[in-house]
């Protein structure tokens, strides 16, 4: 209980790789809160900006106020972030990743095994004597 050697606990590669998994995933997630609350205060700056500080009221795109297109294009920004976190990233995650990379490993094994098949049956390795000489031993003898 008192000693000073402390026991070390060895983390397998897979339980590493699911908790560095599982650290980028909240990353992305902290990410994409931070951008939903810029995103909500910068609507509220550029609305304040427009409707009650009059800047750039005369500039109006299509009809309407410019901040209302800002808005919509950072929308659009933020969208793309959260598709990009909850569809993709659970979509194309480290398991998917893996899991292509097995699928390209045994197709290239299925090749080199039929290539080899092919080379076996084309030029067959010359079949082995069953005399063995021995260097100790003459051969007269």
């Amino acid at each position: 209980m008192f000693s000073k050697k402390q026991e070390t606990r060895k983390i397998d590669r897979e339980q590493r790789e699911l908790i560095e998994y599982a650290q980028y995933r909240v990353k992305q997630k902290k990410n994409l809160f931070r951008h939903f609350v810029v995103f909500l205060a910068g609507a509220v700056l550029l609305i304040i900006l427009n409707k009650f500080l009059d800047f750039g009221s005369d500039f109006r795109p299509g009809q309407v106020d410019w901040f209302v297109w800002a808005i919509l294009i950072w929308f659009f920004l933020f969208l793309i972030h959260f598709l990009n976190v909850f569809l993709l990233g659970s979509f194309m995650n480290k398991k998917w990743e893996h899991d292509q990379i097995d699928k390209l490993v045994n197709k290239q094994k299925a090749k080199i095994a039929k290539l080899q098949e092919q080379v076996d049956r084309e030029h067959p390795l010359p079949k082995q004597n069953t005399f063995i000489s021995r260097p100790d031993k003459p051969l007269n003898s």
